[in-house]
């Protein structure tokens, strides 16, 4: 199943006509890959105290629809892809039952022991992702 969460649009998040502007779908999109991950038992904290860190590599949204201040909207998130270096998230943000914004990113593991260069994830991380990968809509 995919994980959700409902996050409120707040003010300073839209701009002069009230709508959401388009880069914070990316934080909303950050909100939801994060709680995913908990869920998953597998949290950015404890990821960045073993010397890992995932960074974002690859980026894509699509806008169908507006969200504006106060809205109530639900961040879907799926985990789509594994390999031993990188995740691949899918998003949908809906209002209600609509779909406002579609997207993905890609995130590849990193080591700060060998100065931000890419490695290898941890295999616990990798086993709990594999087994986590779920089919989209």
């Amino acid at each position: 199943m995919p994980h959700d969460v409902t996050i409120r649009v707040r003010y300073a998040e839209t701009d002069q006509m009230g709508v959401v502007y388009h880069s914070n779908y990316l934080v909303y999109f950050e909100i939801g890959r994060t709680e995913t991950m908990r869920r998953l038992g597998i949290s950015y904290a404890q990821l960045e105290a073993r010397g890992y860190v995932l960074a974002v590599i690859e980026s894509h949204m699509r806008h169908t629809g507006s969200a504006r201040y106060d809205d109530e909207l639900v961040v879907r998130t799926w985990l789509r892809d594994v390999t031993r270096t990188r995740l691949r998230f899918e998003y949908h943000v809906l209002r209600g039952d609509t779909v406002l914004t579609t997207g993905h990113t890609v995130l590849a593991f990193l080591s700060r022991a060998d100065g931000m260069r890419p490695v290898r994830s941890p295999q616990d991380a990798f086993d709990l992702a594999t087994r986590a990968i779920e089919p989209g809509p």
